[in-house]
């Protein structure tokens, strides 16, 4: 459980690319999250070039860290041929976390950017994709090397009082 307790949400990065291997480890990452009926429903848009990172960046007010990140991976759900429409938020969600978890174990930052559910940032961030039809805008995540290590939080947050023994 390393990688769950060393995560953070990192908004800082230096200028150091993320290197094609390890987007390639994220991504092998995302598409092992358990996925109701196997569904997958994920699709993946890897923007590095900074015109792309500039127009995600302003697709929400909590989007900046995409200005500064050298990758930022817009995870999107496909809309059509889907056995359980409603729970693609869930497989959505898990995809994001193995995202997350991948890049701490490997040492890299990363941040989860919400847009889903919001009508306006999943409009705006189809604009700055340029979106092919049935696919469908969910999160950000920004991620590199990460330019401060923020203290995680992840193994203080436990409270026995959350905890309901039956």
């Amino acid at each position: 459980m390393n990688a769950i307790f060393k995560r953070c949400s990192v908004r800082q990065f230096t200028d150091e690319p993320v290197s094609i291997d390890d987007i390639e480890r994220l991504m092998r990452a995302a598409m092992a999250a358990p996925s109701a009926g196997n569904q997958q429903p994920w699709e993946f848009f890897i923007a590095r070039d900074e015109t792309t990172r500039m127009a995600l960046a302003a697709t929400s007010p909590y989007a900046a860290p995409a200005k500064l990140a050298p990758c930022v991976i817009a995870v999107c759900t496909r809309t059509e041929g889907l056995r359980f429409p409603r729970c693609t938020p869930l497989d959505m969600s898990a995809a994001v976390e193995n995202i997350l978890l991948e890049a701490a174990n490997i040492g890299l930052g990363a941040v989860w950017l919400g847009i889903a559910p919001e009508a306006d940032r999943i409009a705006a961030v189809d604009v700055a994709l340029g979106s092919p039809k049935g696919v469908e805008p969910f999160a950000l995540v920004a991620v590199g090397h990460a330019l401060n290590h923020p203290e995680p939080k992840g193994s203080t947050r436990y409270d026995e009082t959350r905890v309901h023994w039956i």
